[in-house]
């Protein structure tokens, strides 16, 4: 919560597959590791990103765990933060290893994959394996903006934007219609998912 408040976009897992599924999914500024996550540890799982990613990596280890540091440290993470620790030390530490790697460390992403969709973003075409799905212009719109935050929640009234003539009420309806075409059962949607009383986010898990 104190990253979103700092205007950071951020999205969570909780162990090392669940990671690794948004991982596949999506591209990353930097992630922030905890060394003693269930199962696989952060020192595991930076070892095992390093072979195939750039992405930047702060290690959080409790403050007694020189072991653990020093062995983030060589597994290929950039910092460490020991807890507990205040999160404007967080913040700071995170701004900083951004800045050290500059814009080049952040890739442009330019496809989606959820499930067995892959939604390349530019050309707003949606796939199903090999085979194209046919979208309106403005489903490819829905889709694109979920594309852009996937995994967090979009309130109706950003997905309805500048254009007065749409309501929200509208926006229900096109969702329903992307459903039917995304979904195995629109009613209980698996990546279309209602937040109630707020909007709807693109699950990619």
């Amino acid at each position: 919560q104190y990253l979103t408040e700092n205007g950071f976009r951020v999205t969570v897992a909780g162990n090392a597959g669940e990671a690794r599924r948004k991982l596949a999914g999506l591209d990353f500024d930097l992630l922030v590791l905890d060394v003693m996550m269930p199962g696989e540890t952060g020192v595991d799982l930076t070892k095992s990103l390093r072979a195939e990613k750039n992405v930047p990596i702060l290690m959080l280890t409790a403050l007694s765990e020189t072991d653990s540091r020093i062995s983030g440290l060589e597994a290929g993470a950039d910092d460490y933060l020991p807890k507990p620790f205040d999160p404007r030390e967080l913040i700071l530490r995170i701004n900083n290893i951004l800045r050290r790697g500059g814009p080049a460390t952040t890739p442009k992403v330019e496809q989606l994959v959820f499930g067995p969709y892959t939604f390349q973003i530019a050309r707003r075409e949606l796939k199903r394996g090999g085979e194209a799905l046919k979208l309106t212009d403005r489903e490819q719109e829905i889709l694109a903006i979920f594309a852009a935050r996937a995994g967090e929640t979009i309130p109706r009234h950003e997905l309805v934007g500048d254009d007065s003539e749409v309501g929200e009420r509208t926006i229900d309806v096109q969702i329903n219609r992307l459903r039917r075409k995304i979904e195995r059962d629109p009613s209980n949607p698996v990546w279309l998912q209602t937040v109630r009383g707020i909007g709807y986010r693109l699950s990619v898990e």
